[in-house]
């Protein structure tokens, strides 16, 4: 096996971690360029490359696959430059788009605008047809029209098609027949029909993952089709694959025929390291937090398994558009080391949710910003060491940091600049709190009783600080923590998803229809198993259903333990299974009450990694660093314990106050905290 690479483009850095052909892994960060992110990608390997002193063509010469988690598709998204794109209906339904689901984040505030459709109005054309509930055609299609409509898309200057009719997911007959007619009509318009790309009952969220979809096939597809050239001018021969938003990796190629899978494609890959470098940890509940330049992303792991939602919003709930594909549930928030810290007219602090990003960055980093953020109030507590960021490649400018601090947060508030430095952490630290409640608290997870995965370049900063404000008892920061979204995509699997809809009750459970569904489902995942899966170590295929209380109007999904119900066992399964998980996420069941089941799902997983995580390489720097001055929160200035990462011995306990500092990262040890590194090599903090 040759060379293994994983690359997250960040909105600060793009991060870069390789395994070698014994599996030793080493990391290196690069600038992002944001108008460019692909050059992000290149000058990282280029860093790889001249740590290892080979030339670039060489080196990636060497290279068997490359792992690439991409914002682009999110990004293409919010800044409006996705395609022009027209959305094609049922007669009569044109509004699914504009009425979506309801819901209120205040649900007293009638002043917040309404939010515009994804697709505008004048875009949406009603098709004639019609399929019933039973599958039924009830209103032939009129292809006539059809043709018409797609004249009209042409004048409009459209460049990409969504198709979505009411029950296609029961008869897909007019919606193939509409995308026949795109491609006799407008050949080279790339579309996107509903029944293939979400195949659910959610009339709206199925609308809304068709458009989004479509517009962004044209931006993904030149982005993915760019990179790919790029790679392979560069000498790279190997396989490209890419993240997906399911927490697995797809190749580049066809993830480009279903780019709203990309939505949430670095985010997704931190949980997937935290599960394989906590799996020793004895918490039920892993709370992940990736700390970049730009935002802070919580997740979760319970049990072993990472929560999905289908809700997964591109802004504010119930305020911007929903996806409606399964996707890790993470939340993120503007909060990293380059959110931008300002008082406003009224004198109160805020920090992000803007962000200084890759350019011009923290006024620390010497490059145009004048801004101070939570990086530079780091260096100002002395949590970074301004001589050795990025392991002495890049010195900081702390003069000007102390100097942006103290213009635009210490003066206006009537405070010191440590004062001001101290607060600007604060506040961002509690900032990622609410985050992080939200995904717990609010879902009934208790935070007291879980671990605190630290990931991400900013991590380190304020990681016992969140674990405190909590309550956690524990902190964990992998080896390869600041690179962790990177990490979890180097050990990821091969992922296709397959779902299909079929109603059925548990009092009248139809086990011949189930079965047959799930036996189509199994075809679909061994196909792609015997397909882009071939030569993979190992397959498994993960089953569930997405259940509810008969007549409820919310399913939730509900792991499958058998891929063929054989008798009232397996359904009694279903059914008891379904009300430990009812009351595990509402805190109420009724196990008297017969359920439904609405769709099916498989998720096919083709390891194509080492099963276990790699270690970076020894590092024969002394452990012990020169102690330095440090203000900690709530403490004045004290000298504390310096210590290099990868040279501390597994077992050494160290007491903070301490400063553990690797070449990309800082990690802050309190006062009265105990650390050591375990086994895996990852730093344990006691708090």
């Amino acid at each position: 096996m040759g060379l293994r690479f994983a690359v997250d483009t960040g909105g600060t850095f793009t991060d870069l971690m390789v395994a070698d052909e014994a599996g030793v892994l080493s990391m290196h960060k690069a600038s992002t360029t944001p108008s460019d992110p692909v050059a992000g990608v290149i000058d990282s390997l280029r860093i790889a490359a001249e740590a290892v002193g080979e030339p670039l063509a060489d080196y990636l010469g060497r290279g068997d696959i490359l792992v690439h988690g991409t914002t682009h598709a999110i990004n293409a998204i919010v800044t409006g430059s996705t395609a022009k794109t027209a959305f094609l209906t049922t007669k009569g339904h044109p509004d699914t788009l504009v009425f979506r689901e309801g819901g209120r984040i205040e649900p007293f505030n009638f002043t917040v605008p309404y939010t515009e459709p994804y697709v505008p109005r004048a875009l949406t054309f009603e098709v004639p047809e019609r399929i019933a509930v039973s599958g039924a055609v009830k209103t032939p299609l009129n292809r006539d029209a059809v043709i018409e409509i797609l004249h009209k898309a042409r004048a409009a200057g459209v460049e990409a098609i969504g198709v979505c009719f009411l029950w296609s997911v029961v008869n897909p007959e007019h919606e193939l027949a509409v995308g026949a007619l795109i491609e006799e009509v407008l050949p080279g318009v790339p579309y996107t029909l509903s029944h293939r790309i979400n195949p659910s009952i959610r009339e709206y969220r199925r609308a809304s993952s068709t458009c989004i979809d479509a517009s962004l096939k044209p931006v993904m597809g030149a982005y993915m089709r760019g990179l790919e050239q790029r790679l392979r001018d560069a000498g790279f021969k190997g396989r490209v694959l890419v993240v997906t938003s399911q927490g697995g990796v797809m190749d580049a190629s066809r993830v480009a025929d279903a780019p709203v899978h990309l939505i949430n494609s670095g985010p997704s890959m931190a949980p997937v390291a935290a599960r394989a470098y906590g799996a020793g940890d004895a918490a039920e509940t892993l709370i992940v937090g990736d700390t970049g330049g730009t935002t802070f992303d919580v997740s979760l792991v319970r049990r072993g398994r990472i929560p999905r939602t289908r809700e997964t919003w591109l802004g504010q709930p119930f305020r911007s558009h929903m996806t409606g594909m399964p996707s890790v549930d993470v939340k993120s928030i503007g909060a990293g080391g380059g959110s931008i810290a300002w008082v406003d007219a009224g004198g109160l602090l805020h920090v992000g949710p803007k962000s200084a990003g890759a350019v011009p960055g923290p006024v620390c980093y010497g490059r145009g910003g004048i801004r101070p953020t939570l990086t530079d109030a780091s260096v100002a507590l002395g949590f970074i060491d301004a001589k050795f960021f990025l392991g002495g490649r890049m010195a900081l400018d702390k003069d000007g940091a102390l100097d942006a601090i103290n213009r635009d947060v210490a003066e206006p508030l009537g405070k010191s600049v440590d004062e001001a430095a101290e607060a600007i952490v604060t506040l961002a630290t509690e900032h990622m709190v609410q985050a992080i409640m939200d995904i717990t608290v609010n879902q009934g997870i208790d935070p007291t009783q879980a671990t605190f995965v630290a990931g991400g370049g900013a991590a380190g900063l304020n990681c016992v600080a969140i674990a405190r404000r909590l309550g956690c008892k524990r902190v964990l920061v992998t080896e390869a923590g600041a690179a962790l979204a990177a990490s979890g995509a180097l050990i990821s699997d091969l992922t296709t998803h397959q779902q299909a809809m079929f109603h059925t009750r548990s009092d009248a459970f139809d086990r011949d229809g189930v079965n047959a569904v799930l036996a189509n489902l199994k075809a679909g995942c061994e196909a792609f198993a015997a397909g882009p899966g071939a030569g993979a170590t190992s397959v498994s295929i993960e089953w569930s259903t997405e259940a509810r209380y008969t007549d409820q109007a919310w399913e939730i999904e509900v792991p499958l333990h058998t891929e063929a119900f054989t008798g009232p066992a397996d359904i009694a399964a279903l059914v008891g299974d379904f009300h430990r998980m009812h009351q595990d996420i509402f805190a109420v069941s009724d196990d008297k009450a017969e359920i439904e089941t609405v769709s099916w799902n498989a998720e096919v997983r083709c390891r194509i990694a080492p099963d276990e995580p790699g270690r970076l390489a020894a590092d024969t720097r002394p452990a012990r660093l020169p102690s330095r001055p440090v203000r900690f929160l709530g403490t004045d200035w004290v000298e504390a314990d310096v210590w290099r990462l990868e040279s501390i011995p597994e077992g050494l306990m160290l007491s903070g106050p301490a400063i553990v500092e690797s070449d990309f990262t800082s990690i802050v040890v309190d006062p009265g905290c105990k650390a050591w590194r375990d086994a895996s090599g990852n730093l344990v903090i006691e708090v």
